[in-house]
């Protein structure tokens, strides 16, 4: 067992990375998502209006960053961003000793694609699986179809197969450790690469191949277009990668301050402030206060009413973001469409409705 795991305190000399190595480059790429995401948050919950946008499909935006950023660093460094971060470089698979830079075509587009689409698929899956689970407890079943109730199916089975690929990834990490396989994560051995160190070579040829990059003047217009998209990605990482170096400490602080076993703090001092009501519901008309126990006439009353139908309120609901009350299914319909209060702009989701039960009822 000593010799099988003795690559994990070999000399320097050595070129196969450590496990703490392999696991500490995971957990930058993990922490950079979930700052992100509460960043962008802030600022649409700020500024519902600017920020919405960007908050609503904040993914997909990622995914695009991601693909830039990852694309560049498989060019130029052959290895992800986090790859980098830490030295490291991937190399094709095989049990011989690693080569220079450079992946071949297919090696560096399934990289990219699983490196990219992968985490997406996966948000994705996990946002859906939260909200059916959250939609699950209100009354209103709309009827399905073949393809919707298989949709809900497989949506549902997507936590027995999450436990299984983490199973797969535990067994694997087990045998890189014991040195029987070359690759610690399933991914890499999808993409057909293995992780080594960089040598002082691959440094040469990276400072070489980044001292030839040149404008192409004399290209034509999608050469040139290409030419400011790689130089833009090139900034993006290097200025990334230089405020990681400098915030690493700041990103493993976020990543546990935001984590789900501190959401109680979080929400404690993070709550949003109650918004004023409009003109128009701070308080009834006189003659509504005044035949509060008689008929009231068309038109009182509009405290009661419904902002949305602009009618006497049915199934009172109320919304734990904003504070406001409205019809049970206006406002259900209403947040499952757009995923904000129609008053205040701030995001919300189903879970935020609240019923409310009047004493004469």
């Amino acid at each position: 067992m000593a010799e099988a795991g003795a690559h994990l305190t070999s000399a320097a000399g050595n070129e196969q990375p450590s496990i703490f190595e392999l696991l500490a480059q995971e957990s930058l790429m993990e922490a950079v998502r979930p700052a992100l995401r509460h960043a962008v948050k802030v600022l649409a919950e700020s500024n519902p209006s600017r920020f919405g946008f960007p908050w609503r499909r904040f993914d997909e935006l990622y995914l695009l960053l991601d693909l830039l950023l990852q694309n560049h660093f498989l060019s130029h460094c052959s290895a992800s961003f986090s790859e980098n971060f830490y030295g490291l470089k991937r190399v094709s698979g095989g049990r011989g000793p690693p080569g220079g830079l450079g992946l071949p075509g297919t090696s560096h587009w399934r990289s990219l694609l699983l490196l990219c689409l992968v985490p997406y698929l996966r948000a994705k899956l996990e946002a859906k699986l939260a909200r059916q689970r959250d939609e699950e407890d209100f009354s209103i079943r709309l009827a399905q179809s073949r393809s919707q109730r298989l949709y809900r199916a497989a949506v549902a089975a997507y936590p027995y197969v999450s436990s299984a690929w983490q199973a797969w990834v535990f067994g694997q990490q087990l045998l890189f450790v014991f040195g029987v396989a070359r690759t610690h994560n399933p991914l890499l051995w999808l993409a057909r690469v293995r992780l080594a160190r960089l040598n002082i070579q691959d440094i040469r040829d990276m400072e070489l191949k980044s001292s030839k990059t040149g404008n192409p003047a004399e290209g034509s217009l999608v050469q040139r277009a290409w030419w400011l998209m790689s130089q833009a990605a090139r900034g993006t990482a290097v200025s990334l990668s230089t405020s990681l170096s400098l915030g690493v400490f700041f990103l493993q602080f976020l990543e546990w301050w935001y984590s789900s076993d501190n959401q109680s703090t979080v929400k404690a001092l993070t709550s949003l402030p109650a918004p004023p009501p409009p003109l128009h519901l701070q308080q009834d008309p006189p003659s509504a206060s005044a035949n509060r126990s008689g008929d009231t006439p068309p038109g009182a009353g509009s405290s009661r009413n419904c902002p949305l139908c602009r009618r006497l309120r049915t199934n009172a609901t109320v919304l734990s973001t904003s504070g406001f009350v409205f019809c049970y299914r206006c406002i259900y319909v209403y947040v499952k469409a757009n995923r904000r209060c129609p008053v205040s702009g701030y995001p919300t989701e189903p879970q935020h409705l609240i019923k409310i039960y009047s004493p004469e009822s």
